[in-house]
């Protein structure tokens, strides 16, 4: 682990596991609450020192920039080391793995250099009174990241925390520790003062519930299920952190009758199967008016046979294997109460079986049809490439459909009409809604949920207020007591007994 910018060992270790060949990555240090403890006690230390928080803007941003160089500098490495530790694709890893994250390093200086630290605020009414809001840091902030993206998520829960002054501390999840790790060494030898970044691993239940609790965190910000996001509110309330969540998602993925299938066809195929369908937002939830319904359920079947699950390290895989033996036995679950309830594997349903899938977690790209609205695969996340195709006859019984949803985090629309995309758009709740594409998750955008997907927005222009309280301050420039507020109140004018 990393803590006050120094590696700490434990006596208890344990085993990082590749999904694809089950061998060992890495061993691991394992937390206790007690390293918790110190690592919340080194960021309050940094930052009650004012080093970094009094550190220029213009010298943050030139160290973010550093950093993301330092990074892009070792993308094949951190390519490959997303791969094993993940199982996604190799030509996945090296743009979700180092691409994204380096985009987000650089986003995160741009906007430090951008943001309006103090604004000024005229006072309506009052001639001799000016106001100014100031944007301050609070402190020490926690972020604790999911498994399956986790160089991005190391991104997203220490950037725009530090570069408005916050001490962080993350708490990366188990089987994904390594990038984090790496990161705090680059943002160290870049003259990041001690204390500022903190990194953390161990189990959820353990040491994420004594970062949720401790008192000295300000602010949790966690990516995860809803369950569990639900579980984070709750501790947070004792001592009144601030929250952002974000957490699950079914979303729906509408197809028009005017929609170009060449595109809506291999687009949605990318909706629910990328990174083995291992992501919040993904498309899992095919909604095909009738018109069309068995030409693309056809068109898609025949596209998915053309596609390669195997080997994530070969550069002609599309579909590595899914996270742990726990993942594959979850999906697997899902799998057989669709088929109870009554809908049609009309693709996959099993795991693959021969040469190459003896051993790792292997699920096969499943399809459902005849599936309704009701069922477990579509009303429940599953995290894996699994879909249910839906289908519909009329657009207003698809957008109700799509938004009969506990979840808002992702929708999409396929259609060549960009003005009729844009009606619909506006009627879904969702807080991401993309047209003729999916996944689309870009650095100009706020990023976040609706609903039970959570609340609070990464990334966008105003991503560095999340983790910023705002200060008013005022000054008065009258200079005569007679002719203030406080003045004219009391009971006795000023010079009379």
């Amino acid at each position: 682990m990393f803590i006050g910018g120094e590696w700490v060992d434990t006596d208890d270790h344990y085993d990082v596991i590749n999904p694809a060949t089950e061998e060992v990555n890495v061993t691991c240090a394992k937390a206790t609450p007690a390293h918790v403890d110190a690592a919340v006690a080194a960021g309050k230390a940094a930052f009650e020192s004012g080093e970094w928080r009094n550190t220029p803007p213009a010298e943050r941003a030139a160290l973010f920039d550093r950093v993301g160089q330092r990074v892009m500098a070792r993308a094949e490495e951190f390519t490959v080391e997303g791969t094993k530790g993940t199982g996604m694709p190799l030509r996945l890893s090296g743009a979700l793995g180092v691409g994204f994250p380096v985009g987000h390093v650089f986003h995160y200086a741009e906007l430090i250099r951008k943001h309006e630290w103090v604004r000024p605020a005229p006072i309506g009414g009052a001639a001799l009174q000016t106001g100014y809001i100031a944007k301050e840091p609070l402190g020490v902030t926690a972020g604790i990241c999911p498994w399956n993206f986790p160089a991005n998520f190391a991104m997203w829960k220490t950037l725009p925390s530090m570069a408005v002054g916050n001490s962080v501390v993350i708490k990366v999840d188990e089987k994904t520790p390594t990038f984090a790790l790496e990161l705090a060494a680059i943002f160290k030898e870049e003259g990041l003062p001690d204390g500022v970044l903190n990194v953390i691993v161990g189990d959820g239940p353990v040491v994420g519930e004594a970062l949720v609790q401790h008192p000295d965190v300000a602010l949790i910000s966690f990516t995860g299920s809803t369950a569990v996001g639900r579980h984070v509110m709750e501790a947070s309330a004792k001592h009144l952190k601030r929250v952002l969540l974000e957490l699950g998602g079914k979303g729906p993925n509408i197809v028009l009758e005017d929609a170009d299938l060449d595109i809506a066809v291999d687009g949605s195929i990318w909706a629910f199967c990328m990174h083995a369908g291992q992501a919040c937002e993904s498309g899992t939830r095919l909604l095909l008016p009738a018109s069309i319904h068995d030409e693309f359920v056809e068109r898609l079947v025949a596209r998915m046979k053309t596609l390669k699950v195997g080997n994530p390290l070969d550069p002609a895989t599309d579909i590595g294997p899914v996270m742990s033996a726990q993942q594959r036995e979850r999906i697997l679950g899902y799998i057989e109460s669709g088929k109870a309830q009554g809908a049609t594997v009309a693709l996959g349903g099993d795991s693959p079986q021969g040469p190459g899938y003896e051993k790792g977690f292997w699920v096969n790209p499943t399809v459902f049809t005849n599936a309704s609205n009701d069922m477990k695969i579509s009303c429940e996340e599953i995290f894996g490439p699994v879909v249910s195709v839906i289908k519909y006859d009329t657009v207003d019984e698809a957008i109700q459909i799509a938004n009969d949803t506990e979840y808002g985090l992702s929708a999409g629309i396929w259609t060549t009409d960009a003005t009729k995309g844009l009606e619909i758009a506006q009627q879904l709740k969702a807080g991401s809604v993309w047209i003729n594409d999916w996944h689309n998750i870009n650095n100009d955008l706020p990023f976040g949920g609706y609903k039970q997907s959570g609340f609070g927005r990464e990334l966008g222009p105003d991503a560095l207020d999340e983790f910023t309280q705002d200060k008013a301050i005022t000054i008065d420039l009258t200079n005569d007591l007679n002719k203030k507020f406080y003045g004219l109140v009391l009971s006795t004018p000023l010079g009379q007994e």
